[in-house]
């Protein structure tokens, strides 16, 4: 899809971001996909850009007892704070604070994906919003909080190929089971954050 037609559609679906509207029954949690478009090799014809040739940005947080995602991959982003005007402002801070990468929501925002929550019983109660940005080519993010053990962007392409998908089985407090998963360059994409991109890759 070309990255031109992605606000419209993401409207379309799931609503515009300003119908956001965090959920009182629940802990609220904001994060942003950052999607960056691949620079095109000098000389070569100028093509519109697509979701297929765009990276998209995630973490991997850092290890801790405190944190019920310890070193999984995610997308940047946190819990809804009262400073916070909106859920996508909170992506916004969130995304600056943890990889160092300025997001405008008046510019660089164009949408949201439908909300996703924890299906297991020993992770917090919250709902999370999945805002989707567009940043320019060449945007550069890194491991900008003790929260955060390193920041990748990964080629859509990459992380769409059938060769790199994989299943996870995963095992913990008493919990057991299979997910699907994608493996890429040593780390693990499952959980939220796979739901979440497979939404994306889905339109």
């Amino acid at each position: 899809m070309l990255l031109s037609l992605l606000p419209q559609t993401l409207s379309d679906r799931f609503g515009t971001p300003q119908s956001a509207v965090p959920d009182r029954s629940r802990r609220n949690a904001a994060v942003a996909v950052v999607v960056r478009p691949r620079a095109q090799p000098a000389g070569s014809s100028t093509e519109p850009p697509t979701i297929a040739r765009s990276d998209v940005l995630l973490i991997r947080r850092a290890e801790s007892k405190r944190d019920p995602w310890s070193g999984q991959m995610a997308f940047p982003g946190g819990r809804l704070d009262p400073r916070d005007p909106t859920l996508a402002a909170a992506a916004v801070r969130e995304t600056l604070e943890e990889t160092g990468l300025s997001l405008l929501p008046d510019h660089d925002l164009i949408g949201r994906l439908p909300t996703v929550r924890p299906v297991s019983v020993h992770i917090p109660t919250v709902t999370i919003w999945p805002f989707v940005f567009r940043t320019a080519p060449g945007a550069v993010a890194w491991a900008a909080s003790p929260e955060v053990a390193s920041a990748h962007w990964f080629s859509v392409a990459s992380l769409t190929e059938p060769a790199n998908q994989s299943t996870l089985r995963y095992q913990a407090a008493g919990e057991r089971g299979s997910f699907p998963c994608i493996r890429l360059d040593g780390c693990v994409v499952w959980g939220l954050t796979y739901r979440i991109l497979i939404r994306l890759f889905d339109l």
